[in-house]
């Protein structure tokens, strides 16, 4: 497995925020918790690739969210907000050393982070960021190499995955409050602890699965449920309303 990161952006304190409250970003702490970060993903066997082309943007470290990687093909995201449409572009010509890159058009909006790849099932979040245009844009591209996709409403977060995310062994951990659960028939549904409503965001690297080390009891219900799992401080990029997924793209 190929992760590619982002380093965070000198101007990260002026990042977008719609579902928390601005606070003051460390930027040195920051730095040093992607490195962690990065070394946790070295850590579970992936090969990592850090770049450094988009830092004039605030949330360039959220590389998640520009592009959609399928193991046919990379999908590029027109993302949700102005200031970040940008960061599509300085990606691009790195994920061409890996895949076909196709683009999505505006007045489609996608993001990264709002599309949960499941086997051959791509769960899509309508939300504040993915338009329906851009659901049926993935979905026109997609099904071409045989997935599956299928919205999801998003309801009081910022992205699908800040809600939805998959254990290791197919079953989806969810903050219920958040999406709509109706459209995930065929799933079993796990759900985290009503304490950490920002728990069910983890990402798998292999059959590890990494999570944020602020949601102790999220972390200990992932492990008795047998599953391995390494843990890291993010709390600046929670901050900044990111998690574990949004800090990398997965090839």
């Amino acid at each position: 497995m190929i992760a590619l990161t982002h380093l965070p952006s000198p101007f990260m304190a002026a990042c977008q925020r719609t579902y928390v409250p601005a606070e003051a970003i460390n930027l040195e702490l920051a730095r040093r918790q992607h490195a962690d970060y990065c070394r946790a993903l070295a850590d579970c066997g992936a090969q990592v690739r850090t770049l450094d082309v988009n830092s004039a943007y605030p949330d360039c470290t959220f590389i998640e969210d520009t592009a959609i990687v399928l193991d046919e093909v990379a999908i590029l995201c027109p993302m949700g907000t102005d200031s970040r449409r940008a960061e599509a572009a300085g990606v691009e010509s790195v994920l061409r050393d890996y895949r076909d890159v196709v683009k999505i058009d505006l007045p489609a909006t996608l993001e990264g982070g709002d599309v949960l790849r499941v086997g051959r099932r791509l769960l899509v979040g309508l939300s504040s960021r993915t338009n329906a245009a851009g659901i049926t844009a993935l979905a026109a591209v997609a099904s071409r190499h045989g997935y599956d996709v299928r919205a999801v409403s998003v309801l009081d977060c910022l992205h699908l995955k800040t809600a939805c995310s998959a254990l290791p062994d197919g079953r989806l951990l969810i903050n219920r409050n958040w999406i709509d659960v109706s459209p995930l028939g065929g799933f079993e549904l796990v759900y985290a602890p009503h304490a950490e409503s920002w728990g069910a965001n983890v990402a798998l690297i292999g059959e590890t699965v990494l999570a944020a080390a602020a949601h102790s009891q999220t972390n200990e219900f992932i492990r008795r449920h047998g599953f391995t799992t390494i843990t890291i401080d993010l709390s600046e990029f929670a901050k900044a309303e990111g998690g574990v997924t949004c800090l990398s793209l997965l090839l």
